[in-house]
């Protein structure tokens, strides 16, 4: 067995890599915006590295692949896995329940100028504007952002708890946001969306958590192939 072979099954989070509003800051949702050339290169390299036979995700050992319907996740995914599996295959689920939060009103924008249209508005008086207790104007609350990610881990639950005494490997891979894969944690943790849990995931990066220890390592991006 090698140190990277798991004793549990493992959850794998995978964020898209970088996009022209990733750069900027810019609230994105739904808004379908592709990788840049930078986003590709450190998609690739983060695959090329961490994914294949006898790697830390090993296609060999994933049950189920969850995948964001954006084309950003998409490509990441495919990038990522390079043919090995294919969204068509029974063990990849393309869905919303893990696409990004759905920032209504606040799509395109930087926090700056979420905070001073709500200012204007009256809002926020006495504190400041945080998406994980306020949620967003014509988009999602933390409430349903909660409940499409409590039927996901449900469902890998479903996957994973036959073989939680290394009956098989069992692992789960999602593609997804950066946003939306913090809020899995917190959730995978059991902790409401308003927890204070500071989180980081740049764009490329890879974590992986653990089913029978609630506790999680946010990945880190490779540096990117010239």
């Amino acid at each position: 067995m090698s140190d990277l072979d798991a004793t549990t099954p493992r959850v794998f989070l995978a964020r898209h890599g970088e996009t022209e509003w990733t750069k900027s800051g810019q609230y994105t949702g739904k808004t379908d915006i592709e990788l840049t050339e930078q986003g590709i290169k450190q998609v690739t390299s983060t695959g090329s590295r961490l994914v294949g036979q006898g790697k830390l995700i090993d296609p060999s050992a994933v049950v189920h692949v969850w995948v964001s319907p954006r084309r950003r996740a998409l490509k990441t995914f495919e990038l990522l896995f390079g043919g090995t599996m294919e969204k068509e295959n029974n063990n990849v689920t393309v869905t919303e329940d893990i696409a990004e939060w759905d920032y209504g009103e606040y799509e395109g924008l930087l926090v700056g100028q979420i905070k001073e249209r709500r200012r204007k508005q009256g809002l926020d008086v006495g504190s400041s504007f945080n998406i994980w207790r306020d949620g967003c104007e014509g988009g999602e609350s933390p409430e349903q952002v909660t409940e499409r990610l409590d039927r996901l881990i449900a469902k890998i639950k479903e996957h994973q708890q036959p073989y939680m005494n290394n009956e098989k490997p069992a692992d789960v891979v999602l593609v997804a946001h950066g946003l939306i894969l913090r809020c899995f944690v917190k959730r995978w943790l059991n902790y409401p969306l308003d927890f204070p849990l500071s989180m980081m995931m740049p764009p490329g990066a890879i974590s992986n958590h653990d089913i029978n220890e609630p506790a999680f390592n946010i990945g880190i991006a490779l540096p990117a192939d010239a």
